[in-house]
């Protein structure tokens, strides 16, 4: 059967366990194969851009946020990412107001160095969380794109309840190589450039 749907996607892990007494985990088994995905999977896909104004030390983060890829000001200028050590001793030596050079995450936030003395335009490239599967949302990107992962990705986080340690291995092992596909496609699209053709002579 096609999987396509949140609901076909619960429909196949029953089947594939052949079980049709988990109605009310299988829903837990996708979420949890969710978190484990956003910890694994990089995609140009997950991408997202977001423009604000910042005009403190602090400013949040948006909620679907994972990891940053790029920052800058959007008049130009780039915003370097440093460490918690770095940025403790950029303040240590000259804790003062200016256009932000660096940043740190920190406690669910953004920290930004110098602390703006103004209000700044910047841009920020970032990996964003795949919106979860629901019945209210019942596709997205990855679940059209490779069902796989969600599949074998969830098979996997049914093992320890169903105390099937044979299959762990198995199930990890189909999940990771769906894993590893993406990535791969994610590192040609980054690499690859526009396709020329060339002159006949």
């Amino acid at each position: 059967m096609a999987i396509t749907t949140y609901a076909e996607l619960k429909t196949a892990i029953a089947n594939w366990l052949n079980r049709d007494d988990l109605t009310t985990v299988i829903p837990d088994f996708i979420s949890l194969a969710e978190a484990r995905i956003a910890r694994d999977l990089r995609h140009w896909k997950q991408e997202k851009r977001v423009t604000t104004d910042v005009d403190e030390r602090y400013e949040n983060l948006p909620n679907d946020f994972i990891e940053i890829r790029q920052i800058q000001h959007t008049a130009g200028g780039a915003i370097s990412s440093i460490s918690s050590v770095e940025m403790e001793k950029l303040r240590g030596v000259s804790d003062v107001a200016g256009k932000p050079k660096y940043t740190r995450l920190t406690a669910d936030q953004i920290e930004f160095y110098p602390t703006p003395d103004t209000s700044y335009n910047i841009s920020m490239l970032y990996y964003g969380r795949i919106p979860a599967l629901s019945d209210a949302e019942p596709d997205n990107w990855l679940l059209r794109d490779a069902p796989d992962v969600f599949l074998y990705g969830a098979l996997l986080q049914s093992a320890p309840y169903l105390v099937d340690d044979a299959r762990v291995q198995v199930w990890a092992g189909l999940y990771q190589s769906g894993i590893e596909a993406l990535n791969v496609e994610n590192e040609k699209a980054r690499v690859s450039g526009p396709l020329s053709m060339g002159v006949p002579r």
